[in-house]
């Protein structure tokens, strides 16, 4: 005669149930994640941004910014960067008379910036004062700020200051040229970095779509001698290059490279879409044909991992991932912004509510401006390229979707057994 099952049994019996509809709900959650589109390309707006963008300024007015600036040396000036340019973006996609909001915080993240802390890890006696990375991107997120407002409604403090500063870059460009010296201005002491001085040069572009134009030679200038100092191994613009004469002096890697490639754009589209090509055939690839992905350096290099690109499981950066998500919207290249965002999507493990969105449970909010900056890219100055050949198959979610229904089904199948045996 059979017993009744104890209460231990029946407690385990509940356990086991829960847990399999826990992992089939996250399983099946992270098929839909994988399908639903995470992006809406350069016109239309993407899904989720404001969310995350209302997350963020919480997080800032909470000190992420003082957080952010204890992992790394640019960490609180790039949170707030990020954020203001995020909003940017929103606000080119707004009729003129619609862009208050994004105004209003565009102007908060500058004059953060432009606040001593902004200032505070930047040598004042560098040329530009503060260095080119502090001036480039401080000059980009001014730029835009005024490219929101018709020619008519401008502040002219505003004006005057992205005036100024542009002149000011563009001394420094055309004074090292002269000199026989680097394209690449220093961003700290004795140190330069190419992807800073590829900012500040889609800066001054900036400067002459939208006032006057003043900066077309030295931008000539300076592709005249980046040409002549490429990465020899790659083709592609170095990481870091000898302050004195420009000279490669490391290998063109993933985490600046994605940040080049979406500013390139805007200073030259011919020679862009060529160092893109470039970077898409050493760069993007399919670790364990699970999607797409981009690696820290070159297919056939490895390399150490640094505070700039992260850890590199299977030599690929995460970092970099996130941020060649806004590079292939600027360059046209819908199939693998498409794909990189929808693989964010399912391991970036979002948590949504009504009011905010953020990722990696909030843990990072460096990590949610940088995707949010990358959803929202879209060329400022040059027109939106011709999309290149696509590198990205429409069945690259095939092999994922098959692992995550089969994890969805796993935990049925003893109770399947069960019912099947005679």
């Amino acid at each position: 005669m059979s017993q009744p099952p104890s209460a231990a049994r029946r407690a385990w019996g509940w356990a086991r149930l829960l847990l399999a509809v826990v992992v089939s709900a996250c399983a099946l959650a992270g098929v839909v994640r994988l399908t639903v589109p995470a992006t809406a390309g350069t016109a239309g707006e993407p899904p989720g941004v404001r969310r995350q963008l209302a997350f963020l300024r919480a997080a800032l007015d909470a000190g992420a910014g003082d957080e952010a600036q204890a992992l790394f040396p640019e960490g609180y000036f790039f949170l707030h960067a990020l954020y203001g340019l995020s909003w940017v973006e929103l606000g080119m996609r707004e009729p003129a008379d619609g862009r208050s909001r994004a105004l209003r915080e565009a102007r908060w993240a500058l004059s953060r910036l432009d606040a001593p802390a902004g200032r505070a890890p930047f040598s004042p006696g560098l040329i530009p004062p503060y260095g080119v990375f502090y001036r480039g991107w401080s000059n980009w997120l001014r730029g835009g700020v005024l490219s929101l407002e018709p020619a008519g409604r401008r502040d002219p403090a505003e004006v005057r200051r992205f005036a100024e500063d542009s002149a000011a870059l563009g001394a420094a460009f055309d004074a090292s040229f002269d000199a026989g010296g680097s394209p690449y201005l220093a961003a700290y002491p004795g140190q330069a970095w190419p992807v800073d001085s590829t900012v500040a040069v889609a800066s001054l572009r900036l400067h002459d779509a939208i006032l006057p134009a003043r900066f077309g030679g030295t931008v000539e200038r300076w592709l005249r001698e980046v040409r002549r100092r490429l990465d020899p191994r790659t083709g592609l613009l170095p990481h870091r290059a000898d302050p004195g004469g420009g000279a490669p002096a490391e290998v063109a890697r993933g985490s600046s490279q994605s940040m080049i490639q979406r500013f390139l754009v805007d200073v030259d589209p011919a020679f862009a879409a060529e160092q893109y090509a470039r970077f898409r055939e050493l760069y993007v690839v399919t670790p364990l044909g699970l999607g797409p992905a981009v690696r820290e350096y070159p297919q056939g290099v490895d390399g150490p991992a640094d505070v700039d690109s992260g850890p590199l499981p299977l030599g690929v950066s995460l970092s970099a991932t996130v941020v060649t998500l806004g590079a292939a919207q600027a360059h046209s290249d819908a199939p693998l912004a498409s794909a990189l965002a929808g693989y964010g999507e399912l391991a970036g493990l979002p948590v949504d509510t009504p009011w905010t969105k953020r990722y990696a449970f909030g843990l990072l909010p460096i990590g949610d401006a940088f995707l949010a900056w990358a959803k929202t890219a879209r060329p400022w100055v040059a027109r939106p390229p011709s999309a290149p050949a696509a590198t990205v198959s429409w069945w690259w979610r095939t092999p994922l979707l098959i692992l995550l229904t089969a994890l969805a089904a796993a935990p049925w199948l003893p109770v399947l057994r069960r019912r099947l045996r005679p």
